[in-house]
């Protein structure tokens, strides 16, 4: 019987929800620089990049200003992502994991074919997680890469526990990586590998929510 693949971007919803701002961290020492990470810098031109890429999708949607609406925190929203991408990858590094082109590939073409059709998970990943065609192999990329992680560590991210398990090995990372943030986009929890109040709905909760399609093996 085919079952419809729950990825670990459905907990990185939970992983990355609302948190109190904690006190900033005194980025100020580096100038020009969103968030430093493991000694590497974001800049806050590659955030601003990746803001107006979006926010030019959004513009192009017959739904723009409900979109736009619905995202008045995007420049967190895509900080949080990059932060995050770059803990998971410390801790996929850590853990000897790796994806391949394929494996993308393969994950992206299941999530069109789970939601109707290419066409129509592109408008739902935009909607609701504020990524564009340019921005969605990082996206799916970062889906497999958390659930490989999460095997390493024996954590079964559909499951309360190996939330919890998962949870706890990235924020190790997290803290390892001393991670600064400037101040205008708020602050970075450790144990909830998390910037502020950040909310970033991933792709996986685009995928849930899709009508259900009959399966189709190739």
């Amino acid at each position: 019987m085919h079952r419809r693949r729950r990825t670990a971007l459905s907990f990185s919803v939970a992983l990355l929800a609302a948190a109190p701002l904690l006190t900033a961290c005194g980025a100020d020492a580096h100038p020009g620089a969103a968030a430093v990470v493991g000694g590497q810098r974001i800049e806050v031109s590659t955030v601003q990049g990746a803001v107006r890429d979006v926010r030019s999708a959004q513009e192009a949607s017959p739904q723009s200003a409900e979109l736009i609406k619905n995202t008045g925190r995007l420049s967190q929203i895509k900080l949080n992502g990059m932060i995050f991408d770059r803990v998971l990858q410390r801790a996929a590094d850590d853990a000897g994991v790796t994806v391949s082109r394929k494996e993308i590939q393969a994950a992206k073409q299941q999530a069109f074919a789970q939601s109707g059709g290419e066409k129509q998970f592109l408008a739902l990943a935009l909607q609701q997680g504020a990524v564009t065609p340019d921005q969605l192999d990082d996206a799916i990329r970062r889906d497999v890469l958390l659930t490989k992680v999460g095997a390493a560590l024996g954590a079964d991210a559909m499951t309360p526990q190996g939330q919890q398990k998962l949870v706890t090995g990235l924020a190790a990372t997290s803290k390892k990586l001393g991670i600064d943030v400037n101040p205008r986009y708020g602050s970075w929890d450790n144990t909830k590998v998390q910037l502020g109040d950040a909310k970033t709905p991933w792709i996986t909760q685009v995928t849930k929510e899709a009508p259900q399609q009959q399966p189709t093996d190739a």
